[in-house]
């Protein structure tokens, strides 16, 4: 057996030794007519505002500002009739300043306290002779008695799966990990008051659904059992949202969960958030501004600047941000001018030599897109609208009038990674028609992700659907981005894992 193996066996000992006697502790309280799990707690005050609110008070000072706050011991030294709590709330950390002859009845507590405790202490605010700002409880209350210790102070949770695994404990044992879901929280509150701002209507559509449509990708597949009919969690949210333009909601936005059942990565996740918007009478033009209006509005909101640095790159979000052909991008990468009308010979020679496989019916406008996909996105730095995307892998945009090869679309990419994906959204029933036949022709000759025909859309735009632009935004990768974090896992609080064989 290794030194290792050998520690992580002695720790699991220890550990398993240590529940024993917390859960032996648990018991006498019980025993002596303490509930350690009390109903009712009587918070008034948080560590952070008591700070805030007594900051001048002097080295030695004492007050006759009674507060009740709670939280859970970080610290716990005891000096004869003298105990130092340090207590932890959402807010921050404030000393319990414990002398014997000031709790007297609740005194004998104190000696059944752990680390991991959650307490409630009343008492009124002092600043120690050495400068510590305190709490002097003349009460305290165990609301919840912590039977499983934290990990070692100096040690902390580290390892990143069990992390993932076990975010409550991830939390509460790194500062930065609680910071990091914060700034999630103002970021998508950030996205929300930018919509409202401008107009749109927050709406929710339904997660289940009889057909595949809105993405390519692979569906998770349930059963209703109602009506005795397969369904699938949806990939998207466009569908049904445009199906809302078509009845009249000039401008509606929906912030929510998708599904896809595919593989995890450093940036997807099997389950994932998105923003999807729609605006009448408006086109890519318009989604550019939107894409760029909410996400710098976000990062205003949490990084204070547009100036940002993500896993040591500098970004610059301020400005007009640049637009660029998609064809543009892949020219530039593989040092000659490509279009659609590069045979597609070439296409493929070019292909071959980068090592990327293609299927061998992809026209001119698959193979092009392959070579952006594969080669140039990662080269891309500061956010740009990568626009003019190939009719054959955007099944839902409209043509360009120019070049009807090519559709009024742009993915905004930031740092070598899609953030957003925008249409000029197609509204003519025929070629919607025409190109939903497509992707079933795609489906019949084995792929996978491949749309479904959706009849009922169909029918919603032979009623008519004005001029509209459309766009999509990861909302964990916007939160990636503005948090410095490397991995979606690093963004989501519960990402997904493989089952645990033993849990102790």
């Amino acid at each position: 057996m290794s030194d290792e193996t050998q520690n992580m066996t002695g720790s699991n000992e220890a550990h398993l030794d240590e529940r024993t006697v917390r859960r032996a502790k648990r018991q006498a309280l019980i025993d002596a007519g303490v509930d350690p799990y009390p109903i009712a707690s009587d918070v008034t005050d948080h560590a952070a505002d008591i700070a805030a609110s007594h900051a001048d008070l002097a080295d030695g000072e004492d007050t006759t500002d009674v507060v009740t706050v709670a939280g859970r011991i970080r610290a716990k030294r005891g000096q004869g009739k003298i105990c130092f709590i340090v207590l932890e709330d959402v807010t921050g950390q404030i000393q319990l300043f414990c002398r014997v002859n000031q709790l007297s009845e609740d005194w004998d507590l104190v000696s059944q306290l752990d680390l991991g405790d959650i307490v409630q202490a009343t008492g009124v605010v002092i600043r120690t002779r050495r400068g510590e700002l305190s709490i002097a409880p003349s009460h305290l209350t165990l609301l919840s008695k912590s039977v499983r210790p934290l990990p070692e102070k100096f040690h902390g949770l580290s390892d990143k799966e069990t992390r993932y695994r076990q975010r409550y404990v991830d939390l509460v044992m790194n500062p930065d990990v609680r910071d990091t879901f914060r700034k999630r929280s103002a970021i998508v509150s950030a996205f929300r008051h930018h919509m409202e701002e401008n107009g749109y209507m927050e709406v929710e559509t339904p997660f289940l659904s009889d057909i595949l449509g809105g993405a390519n990708a692979k569906p998770f597949i349930t059963h209703y059992n109602a009506l005795d009919t397969e369904c699938y969690l949806r990939i998207a949210t466009e569908l049904p949202l445009k199906r809302l333009i078509v009845g009249g909601l000039e401008r509606v936005f929906e912030l929510g969960r998708c599904f896809r059942n595919e593989g995890m990565d450093l940036t997807h996740n099997p389950e994932f958030t998105t923003m999807e918007a729609y605006r009448a009478y408006s086109d890519l033009q318009g989604m550019k501004e939107l894409a760029q209006g909410v996400i710098q509005a976000a990062a205003d909101a949490v990084c204070g600047s547009r100036h940002i640095t993500y896993q040591g790159t500098p970004i610059d979000l301020s400005g007009t941000w640049a637009s660029r052909p998609l064809t543009e991008v892949v020219s530039s990468v593989v040092g000659e001018r490509i279009d659609l009308d590069t045979p597609v010979d070439h296409l493929r020679d070019l292909l071959d030599q980068h090592h990327i496989p293609y299927g061998d019916d992809w026209g001119a406008g698959r193979l092009v897109f392959e070579l952006y996909d594969e080669l140039g996105e990662s080269t891309i730095v500061d956010p740009t609208f990568v626009c003019d995307y190939p009719v054959e892998v955007s099944p839902l945009a409209k043509r360009k009038a120019d070049d009807p090869r090519l559709t009024d679309r742009f993915e905004l990419v930031v740092c070598g990674h899609e953030y957003a994906n925008a249409f000029s959204e197609l509204n003519d029933p025929v070629d919607q028609e025409g190109r939903f036949a497509a992707q079933m022709e795609a489906k019949a000759h084995g792929d996978d992700e491949a749309m479904g025909y959706d009849t009922d859309y169909i029918r919603a735009l032979e009623y008519g659907m004005p001029p509209t632009g459309g766009i999509g935004i990861g909302i964990d990768r916007v939160v990636m981005l503005l948090t410095d974090q490397p991995s979606i896992r690093d963004v989501l609080l519960f990402p997904h894992m493989r089952p645990e064989a033993t849990c102790d």
